[in-house]
């Protein structure tokens, strides 16, 4: 009679032959010594970690290795920020059954995270690949629009769609209504060059001008004497577009918006291990009914909206624990 082989034997031989594929991937992906290898490095090893830790789910490696760019780094964006999760000492669980990309139970509260890295539609291409010695211009809103769009998409993955035709994770009783809900938006495929960048036109992170109505510094002159007058964000409450309707820059003072607790805005993509910096921030819901304490996630700067009058809020920032 032939042996039958237990569930956790098969396991282990299904894990390595991930790890081998991944590896064998990521070495075409990344070929060579020196920073490359640390980068590929780096990237197999957060993968495998999250393969082993059972975190990924059955289409992780079939989807990383596939060759298509957006899913690899929607992968990628995944492994990473569990690692940097696990590096501040959260506990994470696989969500089961089809539910967001993590769970943390922390003191007995749910805290779901859904991760996405939105792909740069829309974008010049002057940007994503700068030559030497020529001049750009910042399209500022055309990267907004592609945060606003990850972070729409992945709000009608908690609530549902607006027309009815979606169900969201809250209808399934996948999230429960006093389950804490943040969407985790990685930028790296939206930057220019090597350089990573999570700030827009305002100097301020793109998620915090994506879920508040805050546009460019400017100044105001008195048109006789030239002497500035005042100065101050502009007040957007909405981004243009090339075609169709203005899209709305204030989910956060949008009730609809209430069971969101924060956008969790990173720029990763394996180079911190060649000593690049890797900007983290969080941006709070003032209006959120199940808000998450601020220090909770790993961050260089966090974002808090405090309310000043009954139709007013103060932005303020607030170092990081990643700073400390």
């Amino acid at each position: 009679m032939g042996r039958l082989r237990s569930t956790s034997a098969v396991s282990a031989i299904e894990i390595y032959m991930d790890e081998k594929h991944i590896e064998s991937f990521l070495l075409q992906r990344y070929p060579g010594n020196g920073r490359r290898q640390a980068v590929r490095e780096y990237i197999a090893s957060a993968c495998n970690d999250f393969v082993q830790s059972g975190l990924a789910d059955s289409n992780f490696t079939k989807e990383l290795c596939s060759g298509s760019e957006q899913k690899f780094w929607s992968r990628v964006s995944e492994a990473l920020l569990a690692a940097r999760l696990k590096s501040i000492g959260l506990s994470l669980e696989h969500s089961p059954g089809g539910g967001p990309d993590f769970l943390v139970i922390e003191n007995g509260r749910r805290i779901w995270i859904e991760v996405i890295c939105p792909e740069p539609t829309g974008i010049p291409s002057e940007w994503m690949e700068p030559k030497m010695g020529t001049a750009i211009s910042f399209p500022h809103e055309q990267i907004l629009l592609r945060w606003t769009s990850a972070i729409k998409e992945k709000a009608e993955k908690l609530l549902g769609s607006s027309d009815g035709t979606v169900r969201g994770y809250i209808e399934k009783r996948i999230v429960a209504p006093d389950d804490s809900y943040v969407i985790a938006v990685n930028g790296c495929q939206l930057r220019s060059g090597p350089s990573p960048e999570l700030n827009g036109i305002s100097q301020l992170p793109f998620a915090v001008e994506a879920v508040f109505p805050i546009g460019p510094y400017q100044i105001t002159v008195n048109r006789k004497t030239l002497q500035q007058t005042g100065a101050g964000y502009q007040h957007r409450l909405f981004i243009s577009k090339p075609k169709g309707q203005p899209v709305p820059a204030n989910t956060f003072l949008n009730p609809k918006f209430q069971l969101i607790s924060a956008i969790w805005a990173v720029d990763l993509n394996g180079t911190s291990s060649i000593g690049s910096s890797e900007p983290m921030a969080v941006v709070h819901n003032p209006n959120a009914v199940n808000p998450i304490p601020i220090g909770f996630l790993p961050a260089h700067d966090e974002y808090v909206a405090i309310p000043i009058g009954a139709d007013e809020y103060e932005l303020n920032e607030v170092r990081g624990n990643l700073r400390h």
